[in-house]
């Protein structure tokens, strides 16, 4: 197995919780306006996606493009998992169905 194809797929990860700390922070009150963009999340979050850029741009190279957007899908389903932990989000039987249609679409394309 490619290497490049793990760190595509642990980049999705890192993607899924940039967006759920993204989302943590503006369900805050702030300070002031400034405060809104200022904040550790904040910047955590800009710091974490501008690595998966990097990391997912590298591993392009190395990797058929086929494979990229088929990973990525995974994002949907980390974001889900991560809003149920993190945020203590419910989810939908539309939400959850769709995520099992992602899952069953990947295991579909790759076997």
């Amino acid at each position: 197995m490619n290497p490049y194809l793990l760190v595509l797929f642990i980049a999705t990860i890192f993607s899924a919780f940039s967006q759920v700390l993204l989302k943590q922070s503006a369900r805050l009150e702030h300070k002031s306006w400034i405060y809104e963009y200022l904040n550790w999340r904040v910047i955590t979050a800009y710091a974490i996606a501008f690595a998966v850029l990097f990391s997912t741009t590298y591993a392009y190279t190395r990797v058929d493009m086929k494979y990229g957007p088929v990973i990525d899908t995974f994002t949907y389903v980390f974001v889900m998992l991560f809003s149920y932990f993190m945020l203590k989000e419910k989810f939908t039987k539309g939400q959850l169905a769709g995520n099992l249609i992602i899952i069953a679409g990947v295991l579909i394309y790759t076997l």
